[in-house]
């Protein structure tokens, strides 16, 4: 070796570089100005000679081996730094001609930096991941991920024989952070992060930012252009910001991508099944979706988790690609078509997402850098012992960020309308599904998480300052104080929040024997002592048709299918008009038989038979008398929207009630009968002189009902009933909800007569 060169040669830190400990790689790698010239070297194992070829005039420099293991370094006659290509001839004799990865400058600002380290960087997935670019006029794919403890990281594939000592990463400072552009690299390819831990321990990791990843049981991300989708949706989105969800219809259809419909699987000639052959792609999802919500009158879709998961039991609930759509159904872009669409026909998309816990799965968040990077060492802290899963910790700035950001990620690259958080108690509770001993107090000696709780008010501040019309629901089934008060007036600031005890109260109310209903008659009322507390969500979802609950049609009490459809009709109506938005999970508003199950499509063809089709068409009727009356809508949250008629008929399990806007004419007045008994000529107070007309009634026999209706409009007698001066009488069908719109009458006014006035007329005395 030139004796100039041989003392330029750093020894130990090609020894760290060759042995793959170099948290800094570019120190070495990469071109160097320095007093002799330019010295240029390389480790590229395998390779038999390296030759530099600087680019503007093409001249040729042969490189010298320094280390028998492809450590190679020449020195060049410039006092500047200059482009140039390697071309390599390998030990097997082919050649190629690449770009050096070490002699590009890093992405990150200082700004960047600071700003992810204090957790406030809620743009860092345009950093974070991998993301094609062009730098200098080259093209290639710059990866970045956080990795604090991590004694080196280095990016694995196809495209270097994921062999980690040929690409590894160059450390950020004491962020902990690790970047390296590769040049020649382009969207599909898959990769891996190569961490080797202090102790020496090497694993290979998923990217947490990766935008795509291969389909399952495969685990490696995969490189994706995130900004190529050109979107149509500019109208919805325009509109979205502009509107006040809580004073509009929010009904909701819930849907599991995977088994809402599925197409029959292939198999190989083996017999063996092909490997995601049995699901639809979202493209495919979305033109069968789409028509049938629209008919339906919903007015969003709420997906069960869309973030790429390696079981599909979970049904996406052990998140380990945070900000990757799931590849069961397809590409990023074929998931943004599929947001698209549903925007271009007037329908929101809401996105389930965990924040409150993540799998052990070795190649995801887990122990990520050889520590607990995203998770709490102490497993008193950092663990679920009976879900088997790893909490966040939320008191690292870096963790909350890479949260935030996700949430903020969905709404910005995917359009999502809403963000519904999963399992929101067990954040807010360090004791949540723990035995004493399992868990340790806040600092006051309490079973808050302070640390949560701070995360929560975070994201929705940051969330709320968007002013984009995005949504945040909580999943919280405790009695937690405030979660939807903004977080100026001290609540945690989401928009909305799942009515779990209604749901539990009102199911639980519902499968009893008609017969003894007249005993659990407050399951129905209770819910309105507390329905203003909150801005509600009234919801029959997934979970509660699942682990031997029975679909929400078996929950329903007879010994018929008829007498089940019948409870199961007057339920859905009692919903309808019960305050606060509306969510069912697929498959219950045609009367899905058996549980639901992940691995099977919805049983369609249940629709074939009249009982099914009918249930599925008062289910529509109720939806579009939902979006057409703005009684059921416009004052959920004002208690000046509700009016109990009558509330205490426990013996004959009947409600009465009035939904209401200002206006008068907009009242809808409610008659529940949760009893087999059929009341004629029934006596039923309303609020005001009027014409009351039936607009809906679930014994019509068009909803498969016995037909016991009020077809003729009823005009309001002045007769006492229920402590109000005027009534009507109706039929009050066995086991129905039937509701009236309500129409003061005019009040007849005396026409007046305009009097002309005459002036200078002198009165006369009349003595």
């Amino acid at each position: 070796m030139d004796k100039t060169l041989y003392g330029l040669m750093d020894w130990a830190g090609i020894e760290e570089i060759v042995y793959s400990e170099a948290a800094k790689p570019h120190r070495l790698l990469g071109p160097h100005v320095t007093g002799a010239g330019l010295l240029i070297q390389a480790f590229i194992p395998t390779a038999a000679a390296i030759t530099v070829k600087v680019i503007n005039d093409g001249r040729l420099y042969p490189m010298e081996r320094a280390d028998d293991a492809g450590f190679f370094a020449v020195l060049l006659p410039e006092k500047t730094k200059v482009a140039y290509v390697y071309q390599v001839t390998y030990d097997n004799d082919t050649t190629e001609e690449l770009f050096d990865p070490y002699s590009f400058e890093s992405c990150y600002t200082d700004t960047d930096i600071k700003k992810f380290s204090s957790g406030i960087h809620y743009s860092i997935f345009d950093k974070m991941g991998a993301h094609s670019m062009t730098i200098r006029d080259t093209e290639g794919v710059t990866f970045s991920v956080w990795a604090p403890c991590a004694m080196r990281v280095s990016v694995v594939g196809d495209f270097n024989l994921w062999d980690g000592r040929r690409h590894p990463m160059r450390r950020l400072g004491d962020s902990g952070i690790f970047e390296l552009f590769i040049p020649g690299l382009h969207p599909g390819m898959i990769y891996k992060y190569e961490i080797k831990a202090r102790g020496g321990a090497v694993q290979l990791k998923s990217d947490p930012y990766g935008g795509f990843s291969e389909l399952r049981p495969g685990n490696a991300s995969v490189i994706w252009d995130i900004n190529q989708y050109r979107w149509s949706d500019d109208a919805w989105m325009k509109k979205r910001a502009s509107v006040h969800l809580d004073r509009e219809p929010f009904s909701i259809y819930e849907v599991h991508l995977g088994s809402w419909l599925r197409k029959e699987p292939d198999y190989d000639e083996e017999g063996t099944l092909m490997n995601g052959s049995e699901f639809l792609n979202y493209r495919e999802i979305g033109k069968k979706l789409v028509p049938y919500v629209k008919e339906m009158g919903y007015t969003h879709v709420e997906l069960l988790p869309v973030m790429e998961h390696p079981l599909d039991a979970s049904w996406g609930y052990q998140v380990t690609g945070y900000y990757a759509p799931t590849s069961r159904f397809g590409t990023p872009d074929d998931f943004k078509f599929f947001v698209d669409l549903l925007h271009q026909e007037g329908i929101g998309v809401i996105l389930d997402w965990v924040p409150a816990h993540f799998p052990r799965d070795s190649f995801g968040l887990a122990c990520f850098d050889g520590t607990c990077v995203y998770e709490h060492k102490d497993p008193r802290q950092g663990a679920h012992p009976h879900w088997g899963t790893l909490i966040y910790n939320y008191g690292r700035p870096q963790v909350t960020n890479f949260l935030i950001a996700n949430a903020l990620y969905w709404v910005e690259k995917y359009h999502a309308d809403g963000i519904r958080m999963d399992a929101v108690a067990s954040m807010l509770y360090l004791d949540y599904g723990k035995d004493p001993g399992e868990w340790i107090p806040n600092l006051y000696g309490g079973n808050e998480s302070l640390e949560a709780v701070e995360f929560l008010k975070h994201l929705n501040s940051v969330f709320k300052s968007r002013k984009d019309g995005a949504v945040l629901i909580a999943e919280e089934s405790t009695a937690w104080p405030r979660v939807t008060e903004s977080v100026k007036e001290g609540g945690l600031g989401f928009d909305f929040k799942w009515n779990m005890g209604w749901m539990n109260d009102f199911t639980g109310y519902m499968q009893c024997d008609p017969y003894f209903r007249k005993h659990h008659y407050g399951e129905l009322t209770f819910s309105l002592l507390y329905a203003y507390s909150e801005d509600f969500i009234l919801v029959f979802s997934h979970d509660e048709v699942v682990h031997l609950k029975g679909s929400m049609i078996n929950k329903m009490p007879g010994d018929t299918i008829e007498k089940k459809a019948a409870n199961l009709r007057a339920a859905y109506g009692f919903m309808a008009g019960h305050p606060g938005k509306k969510l069912l999970f697929m498959g219950q508003e045609f009367g899905q038989l058996r549980e639901w199950d992940e691995n099977r499509s919805l049983d369609w063809e249940l629709l074939d038979e009249s009982i099914h089709s009918q249930l599925r068409d008062y289910v529509k009727a109720l939806n579009h008398l939902y979006l057409n009356q703005p009684a059921l809508y416009v004052s959920d949250y004002d208690p000046d929207g509700f009016e109990w008629i009558e509330c205490s008929n426990s013996s004959d399990s009947i409600l009465v009630f009035l939904r209401k806007t200002k206006k008068k004419r907009e009242t809808l007045l409610f008659i529940c009968n949760f009893d087999t008994v059929l009341h004629e000529k029934y006596s039923v107070g309303v609020p005001f002189e009027g014409k009351y007309k039936e607009l809906i009634n679930s014994s019509d026999i068009a909803f498969g009902g016995e037909g016991y209706q009020n077809k003729r409009v009823k005009i309001s007698k002045k007769k006492e009933a229920d402590e109000r001066e005027n009534s009507i009488e109706i039929t009050v069908a066995p086991l129905s909800t039937a509701v009236f719109s309500c129409t003061p009458v005019k009040v007849k006014t005396t026409k007046r007569v305009k009097i002309k006035k005459v002036k200078n007329i002198k009165q006369e005395n009349p003595v």
